[in-house]
């Protein structure tokens, strides 16, 4: 398959054509102090579940300048982001909830969820929005050191924390759970399965998370054996995509079976099955296939597919679909 093309890039990535996150300078207390009050700085506003203020009539980040932080928010510490556009990004976070009331009305702004709007935004503020949630939980789930118990610091503009007991002085840095998602193909069919929480008529790319001392590759290979009872053989790299819903990296791949046979191992899965491209065409037509939400890298992969393999566009086929 010619990876070298796909429909769109995946949702949430690329931000680094557009951000440079200035590693180099989270340390340098001083540059980030500048920065932080320069008059160029724009704030990210995140409350403590991670929604973002928006616009209030908008699909577009509410960002804070200078005199707006000063005046509202002046107390919080700020988490670099990066550079963009010559400007310097910071997320601020917001816990208390009649403070969030109150600034949702001075700034005209209203909160979402990145789920909810990952794909109405700007693809550069999406990007944003997914790395500022994602620095931002993994803040408020380290609080305390894994080695001594202690409280932790947060240090080098947020992006490391430090223990506070000087003879332990552990630092750690943020977490992200690698996880694998992968098309599985096999003799003109797509191995797709559901769960049962899912709505009618939903199939996905099938996925599960790393373990420890295992090759991507071998995880592909043993998450489709233990959901779908599939053995699988070749496995090729296709694309990734950051997925901080709450601290995953979604890694996709094209595999291909050795064999169709389908054995139910647990019980994740509702149902697991193999679609031609054109049950998939006929499926969406009459409503009884739903794919994922185009948010996701598993929407790109069936997509990406069904391109390279029958030359379909699954976009036109999902729109020219039943309304649900």
């Amino acid at each position: 398959m010619d990876r070298a093309k796909l429909p769109r890039p995946n949702t949430f990535a690329g931000l680094s054509l557009v951000l440079d996150r200035v590693a180099e300078r989270r340390d340098d207390s001083a540059w980030i102090t500048d920065q932080a009050r320069s008059g160029h700085a724009r704030y990210l506003l995140l409350d403590a579940a991670g929604e973002a203020f928006l616009q209030r009539d908008h699909e577009a980040l509410r960002w804070l300048d200078i005199s707006e932080r000063e005046r509202w928010l002046d107390d919080l510490p700020t988490s670099l982001l990066g550079i963009a556009d010559e400007r310097p990004h910071f997320m601020l976070v917001v816990d208390d909830a009649t403070r969030i009331a109150a600034l949702e009305t001075a700034l005209d702004a209203r909160r979402a969820s990145l789920r909810a709007v990952g794909l109405q935004l700007p693809a550069h503020e999406a990007g944003l929005f997914a790395y500022a949630k994602g620095l931002s939980h993994w803040q408020r789930e380290t609080r305390h050191c894994a080695r001594c118990g202690t409280l932790l610091q947060l240090v080098a503009a947020g992006h490391r924390a430090q223990c506070t007991n000087p003879d332990c002085a552990r630092l750690h840095f943020p977490r992200t759970d690698a996880a694998v998602i992968m098309l599985v193909e096999h003799e003109g069919a797509c191995l797709l399965g559901r769960q049962a929480g899912w709505p009618p008529g939903r199939y996905s790319t099938l996925a599960g998370f790393v373990e420890p001392g295992e090759a991507l590759e071998d995880a592909v290979r043993r998450e489709v054996a233990e959901e779908a009872g599939v053995l699988v053989d070749t496995v090729h790299y296709h694309s990734s995509q950051p997925w901080p819903l709450p601290a995953s990296l979604m890694v996709g791949f094209i595999a291909t079976a050795t064999s169709c046979r389908i054995t139910m191992r647990d019980h994740e899965l509702e149902d697991a099955r193999w679609f031609t491209p054109q049950q998939i065409v006929d499926d969406i037509a009459d409503g009884s296939f739903l794919p994922s939400t185009p948010l996701s890298v598993s929407y790109q992969l069936l997509a990406h597919w069904l391109q390279q393999r029958a030359g379909l566009d699954l976009d036109e086929l999902v729109a020219g679909g039943p309304s649900r």
